[in-house]
């Protein structure tokens, strides 16, 4: 081996333990550098996360106290709804008792009046009042109506004037005395379907408030059916019917569905077999 080979591979072993360190010392450095750059990292997006669930508890605790608000308001208007509904449940008893008394009192200031239906338009001239109290007495007969009763008002219904060869309007009739009115109204039952008056024919009912005689109207179908049995029905102000039985017991209806029901069974029970 030569001088030159012998140096350099001593050179090379001298400068090796040197450069490894290097190596190492860089590599460590890197790695801290690295490690520190993580670490700030970290640090900002822990900080930005931090920042954010503060936000989000802020937005909780305002929507948890906008909660509390809200259901705090709704019950107090649960209360005030209620109280409002009691006050209209309230409001509608009143008003239902006032329409009672209304149509009692009106019912009663129509208790003297009788209502003529079908006589022509315009025959009652100037003097209406003296003229249907003559009506009245020629259409019964004398043997009713000794003479003419006195009457303290007469008019046709509160509408427009027909026009010709239309329907005419009713006639009302106040009668002075409440005797003589019952007295026409059992007479004109009694005849129904044959009064006249100059050939003309024409009905003589009670004058009922437009609530009272629809509540009587609903009973028509069923007294035709008892008038068919030959059960004598009976209505009875403001609409309570009462029939009476073959044997002469009568009997009263609280509703028309429980009469409707009787009717139906007794028309089962009367059918031969």
């Amino acid at each position: 081996m030569s001088k030159a080979s012998k140096a350099s591979k001593k050179t090379e072993a001298d400068a090796s333990p040197t450069g490894s360190s290097t190596t190492l010392t860089s590599i460590a450095n890197m790695l801290e550098d690295h490690r520190a750059s993580i670490a700030a990292d970290f640090k900002a997006t822990f900080a930005a996360l931090e920042l954010r669930l503060d936000k989000m508890q802020t937005t909780i605790t305002e929507h948890g106290q906008r909660m509390d608000s809200l259901e705090s308001h709704a019950e107090l208007q649960d209360q005030r709804i209620q109280a409002l509904e009691e006050r209209c449940d309230a409001l509608a008893d009143h008003n239902a008792k006032l329409t009672a008394k209304t149509i009692d009192l009106e019912s009663r200031s129509r208790r003297n009046n009788i209502r003529i239906i079908g006589l022509p338009e315009s025959i009652e001239g100037p003097r209406p009042t003296s003229f249907f109290a003559e009506l009245l007495a020629k259409v019964l007969g004398d043997q009713i109506l000794q003479s003419p009763p006195e009457l303290d008002r007469a008019h046709r219904t509160l509408t427009a004037k027909p026009q010709p060869g239309s329907r005419p309007r009713p006639v009302i009739l106040r009668l002075h005395r409440y005797q003589i009115k019952q007295l026409i109204i059992r007479e004109a039952r009694k005849r129904r379907g044959k009064l006249q008056y100059q050939g003309t024919p024409i009905q003589i009912f009670e004058d009922y408030t437009p609530e009272v005689a629809s509540e009587r109207a609903k009973y028509r179908a069923v007294m035709a059916d008892l008038y068919n049995l030959a059960l004598r029905p009976a209505l009875f102000f403001p609409a309570r019917l009462q029939i009476t039985l073959e044997s002469g017991v009568k009997k009263r209806f609280s509703s028309l569905e429980e009469a409707t029901t009787f009717v139906a069974k007794y028309q089962q029970t009367s059918r031969p077999d």
